[in-house]
């Protein structure tokens, strides 16, 4: 076990060596969503589904044209 160990901590040093090391963030602040154009037409796409969910819990999309 401890060869496995030491094989992982050589493989995390020689990345850390080429990406530099692992960045830490402030865990408590919110996160920033950059949304750029595919990402609005994703939602433009997904705005005409509505999210049901049956009596087993099951998750489907609905149409919103279908609702009414």
């Amino acid at each position: 076990m401890a060869h496995v160990l030491s094989g992982f901590m050589n493989i995390t040093d020689r990345l850390r060596f080429i990406f530099g090391p692992a960045t830490r963030l402030d865990t408590d602040s919110p996160v920033v969503h950059k949304h750029d154009e595919f990402e609005q037409a994703s939602d433009e796409d997904l705005s005409h589904f509505e999210v049901e969910t049956d009596s087993q819990g099951h998750h489907y999309a609905v149409r919103r044209e279908d609702l009414t």
